[in-house]
């Protein structure tokens, strides 16, 4: 039996017992890609009900069914931090949004600003792209995938009681470990990341980001980082200073 263990996301109920059937792409990846077979082991999720064990017991062209057979992990919920971010070419949007989603984020809001170059966003594309990060990096949820909003509405809708750490190119702002220990948020407390487009803010969309109570600016540092490297450099500090980074050294001390 094959030792490395393969891990899906499915939107069933996981128990003991429970019979879950693939088809498409799970299937295709299961049986073409890693050439399992019945008798073999896969591990599940579905972000509610934790990672469960589960053993191939049918396979045939384009499906597959697996019985569940113990939990070997209970749920877990991550941090809340979410990233908005407005949005940059394919393949680099792709990266971006696997690697935020190994780095804990759980919810990935693209926002479109005057300078954003991208017309649409595909939505799906995005969360299979969470989904897949998810099940390679052992997460037991997946992050939400919010629609593509124009800054304005954005902030508009946006819940109050949520921090945004806005990464300001302008050189003044504090850094983001000078920006956290003066916030009176707690650990578990919400929070977001917010990175703009490469070509920067807009004079009128600085001016209303700056007058709004719940954003901080703060600095990446003295050099221009592109879009999405700012926006992991960020999610990095805030998980090293305040997230379950810290919470792991906390446990493990």
């Amino acid at each position: 039996m094959p030792d490395t263990a393969i891990r899906l996301h499915v939107a069933d109920d996981l128990a003991t017992g429970r019979h879950i059937a693939l088809d498409g792409g799970p299937a295709h990846y299961l049986a073409t890609v890693m050439r399992r077979r019945v008798g073999d082991a896969a591990l599940l999720f579905n972000g509610r009900d934790g990672e469960w064990r589960a053993r191939i017991e049918a396979m045939a062209r384009g499906s597959c069914a697996l019985v569940v057979e113990a939990r070997t992990r209970p749920q877990a919920d991550g941090p809340d931090v979410w990233l908005v971010f407005a949005p940059v070419k394919r393949g680099r949007i792709d990266d971006l949004v696997g690697r935020a989603t190994e780095l804990g984020v759980a919810a990935l809001w693209p926002v479109r600003t005057e300078r954003t170059n991208v017309a649409r966003v595909n939505a799906a594309r995005l969360r299979a792209n969470a989904i897949e990060a998810a099940e390679q990096s052992e997460r037991l949820t997946v992050p939400m995938v919010h629609d593509y909003l124009a800054l304005p509405a954005l902030l508009e809708r946006w819940p109050r009681e949520r921090r945004m750490l806005w990464c300001d190119e302008s050189g003044t702002a504090p850094s983001i470990a000078d920006a956290l220990a003066r916030a009176s948020q707690p650990l578990r407390a919400p929070w977001a990341v917010l990175v703009g487009p490469e070509g920067g803010f807009a004079r009128s969309e600085l001016d209303a980001l700056r007058k709004l109570p719940f954003v901080t600016a703060v600095s990446l540092g003295p050099r221009a980082l592109r879009a999405e490297t700012a926006a992991l450099a960020a999610l990095a500090c805030w998980q090293a200073l305040i997230g379950d980074w810290q919470e792991a050294h906390r446990h493990g001390s």
